[in-house]
């Protein structure tokens, strides 16, 4: 399936080697995924329309929609489309530039620095983020502030996304190329009942 280049993926390419702060912790965004909106992305939590789960989906730029994976996990997506057009990017991976010791009392499991924000939900355990931030500001007055990166992120890969059943295969998904905190890509595979 393909999808045509709107802001949303562009948006994504430039969140790469932002700095996100929240609870004594900043990474620097390694990964991100996008997705569009209504209609337009079957893979979209906003695809079918509004509902109470992703209606900060629809809301101004530069809002966390946080969500629950699996009954457990965390993740969160920074909402980038004009007002009532949902679109978001997906914060998949970082690396840990301060707050190294409470990162690693939040993710004790984690074999090296480098596993420690490796992932959607494991980036959310390491900033302490949880429901809680949904639909607040990253510019100010949230629990989580994003700032501009101090250069260029480097070299960008782009791929297919990672745990959608729907338009899996989207190369929507963005990372710094050779940056050892992406997340390890596996193809969805549907579960046979």
């Amino acid at each position: 399936m393909t999808l045509p280049a709107t802001a949303v993926d562009e948006a994504a390419r430039l969140l790469l080697g932002w700095r996100l702060t929240a609870n004594g912790v900043t990474v620097r965004l390694s990964e991100v995924e996008a997705y569009s909106g209504l209609g337009e992305d079957p893979a979209s939590h906003a695809h079918r329309g509004m509902t109470g789960r992703n209606a900060v989906m629809f809301g101004p730029a530069g809002r966390l929609y946080v969500y629950q994976i699996y009954g457990m996990h965390f993740c969160a997506n920074i909402v980038c489309g004009e007002q009532g057009r949902a679109a978001a990017v997906l914060l998949r991976a970082g690396a840990v530039i301060d707050g190294h010791d409470l990162a690693r009392k939040r993710r004790p499991a984690a074999r090296r620095d480098t596993d420690l924000a490796a992932g959607p939900a494991k980036l959310m355990q390491v900033l302490d983020l949880d429901r809680a931030a949904n639909d607040t500001p990253l510019l100010g007055g949230g629990p989580a502030t994003l700032a501009p990166p101090d250069g260029p992120a480097g070299p960008v890969s782009a791929g297919p996304r990672v745990g959608v059943t729907s338009a899996h295969d989207v190369p929507w998904r963005f990372w710094i190329t050779g940056d050892p905190t992406v997340s390890a890509y596996r193809r969805h595979t549907r579960r046979r009942r």
